[in-house]
């Protein structure tokens, strides 16, 4: 799996989970924050080590009802960083990012569904053990969500994720686009 692939899918769980939070409908909630900090180790990564990983993700979300139809927009921020260090040499490649995204267009399709259309922008570095920067990932991506809204479109507490896919590729410089993140962690720590 390449880096940009593991990053968009750390991004996209953390945007799922704020956007998909029990928060009843409402016609503006004040912003709601979550932090995501786990440190654990993970034998057999890459097929062959054994790594620490600690995870330190801020979140600060909020929702607001818009249009006649009162349908929920988010709009989330959140940076943090993933590490992990090679148990056997002490090791370290951290990967620090900062996003922002929200939802630009709610509509809804009439079918029991809604199609959402988000964007998120900001960027990501990659640094090695010596604290040199290697990989650069800034830019704007937009994409579309479809949800099943289980019959409350103004209520996304109780929402199904049904399908998500880009619509707008990124923007920026992408150097880990064609990177494989297991052969990045091998050369660099392993």
């Amino acid at each position: 799996m390449s880096r940009r692939i593991h990053r968009g899918l750390v991004a996209a769980a953390a945007v799922a989970f704020v956007s998909f939070v029990a928060v009843g409908p409402a016609a503006a909630a004040p912003p709601e924050r979550f932090l995501d900090q786990s440190d654990e180790v993970i034998e057999n990564f890459c097929g062959d080590l054994t790594v620490r990983r600690v995870v330190d993700i801020d979140v600060r979300a909020s929702e607001q009802a818009r249009g006649s139809e009162g349908l929920i927009y988010f709009a989330e921020h959140f940076h943090g960083s993933v590490s992990w260090t090679n148990v056997d040499n002490g090791l370290t490649l951290t990967d620090v990012f900062r996003v922002n995204s929200k939802d630009l267009r709610v509509t809804d399709n009439g079918d029991g569904t809604l199609t959402i259309i988000a964007f998120a922008t900001g960027g990501a570095k990659t640094y090695g053990p010596d604290g040199k920067l290697l990989f650069r990932d800034p830019g704007q991506i937009r994409f579309e969500v479809v949800v099943n809204h289980a019959g409350t479109p103004t209520d996304p507490s109780d929402d199904i994720f049904i399908s998500e896919r880009v619509v707008k590729e990124s923007t920026g410089l992408n150097e880990t686009e064609d990177r494989d993140f297991c052969d990045d962690i091998h050369e660099f720590i392993g």
